[in-house]
């Protein structure tokens, strides 16, 4: 039986991923400092042979001595706090330097890792490397328009950083790496937290609260469900000729924020009552993905309707209120 290696693996994405891998019969050892992630999303997992949990960081060098000294063949990168929410403990903005480190050093150090056990490695990097785009939609060999000095920074800069690592690995040490861009996800266990509209939207519906609209609600963003993106991140790892591609993962159905709160509080059956706030610093004002080549080279593409992602995640939140 092989092992995977997932960082971040106790997180949103990150625990939906070991799901799908031990269902796929891997072995899965999933690490995760718990920083964001919640070992309530990996709970029905724990008494599973084929699972193993490490509460450990992977920007400290001595997790690699005292708890990941095994044989790894395939090594998924998810680890990084990735909520927008300033007043979130579980944003980036909260933690920019352990962002920055877990993006950089702890990239560098589990590269090292691949590198040594000759295995396949994965960075899962963000839309958000785009920053505010000025192509539209945006596709791989696009370079991006982002602030390096803004309070975003410490997310998105990593983040790059953490892809130009990857790719002198592939070139410099002929590592087996490929980078996944992900747009914004959707769908159970995503923190109440988060932040993000898709999440504050269905959270407000649900407590009878205004939406909350940032600006004038024409920026628009594309939601793509979970398990259409963790579909996406398997076979760019294990289907062949992927190595160091750069390949977006998202959902091109693309949607203004006011056009989403009409369609939530229709679903919900509630009152549109708006409240309006000021748009947050280096906000992206549109965010399309183009995933021309992931149906190219992967034969992938969202299957899941936001009508039916949102029925999915909007039963998880009744369940789950904060």
């Amino acid at each position: 039986m092989k092992t995977c290696l997932v960082t971040g693996g106790a997180g949103f994405i990150g625990s939906h991923l070991c799901d799908k891998l031990i269902e796929e019969g891997f072995r899965v050892v999933c690490v995760d400092n718990l920083l964001t992630g919640s070992e309530e999303n990996i709970k029905h997992l724990e008494n599973k042979e084929e699972f193993v949990f490490i509460k450990a960081d992977v920007s400290d060098p001595k997790t690699y001595k005292e708890n990941l000294s095994g044989k790894y063949e395939f090594i998924f990168h998810l680890a990084s706090p990735a909520s927008p929410n300033k007043n979130s403990k579980m944003s980036y903005l909260a933690h920019p330097v352990k962002t920055m480190l877990v993006n950089s050093v702890g990239t560098h150090y589990l590269l090292e890792l691949a590198k040594r056990e000759k295995a396949r490695f994965l960075f899962t990097s963000t839309s958000e490397v785009y920053g505010d785009p000025k192509e539209h939609p945006q596709k791989e060999t696009y370079w991006g328009n982002v602030n390096p000095n803004g309070l975003r920074a410490c997310y998105d800069e990593s983040k790059r950083f953490g892809e130009a690592m990857t790719m002198v690995y592939t070139r410099e040490h002929n590592v087996d790496a490929r980078i996944v861009r992900i747009f914004n996800t959707y769908g159970p266990r995503i923190d109440p937290h988060d932040g993000r509209a898709m999440v504050n939207f269905i959270i407000q519906g649900l407590t009878f609260k205004p939406f909350t609209i940032y600006g004038d609600g024409k920026q628009t963003r594309s939601f793509c469900y979970v398990s259409d993106v963790v579909e996406g991140i398997t076979k760019a790892m294990f289907l062949p000729k992927t190595r160091a591609e750069v390949i977006n993962l998202g959902n091109p159905d693309e949607h203004s924020m006011n056009e989403l709160v009409n369609v939530i509080a229709k679903k919900l059956k509630v009152e549109k009552e708006i409240k309006h706030s000021k748009l947050p610093e280096d906000d992206p004002t549109r965010r399309r993905p183009d995933v021309s080549k992931a149906a190219a080279k992967l034969n992938w593409k969202p299957l899941v309707s936001l009508d039916e992602g949102l029925t999915k995640t909007i039963t998880y939140f009744k369940k789950h209120l904060p």
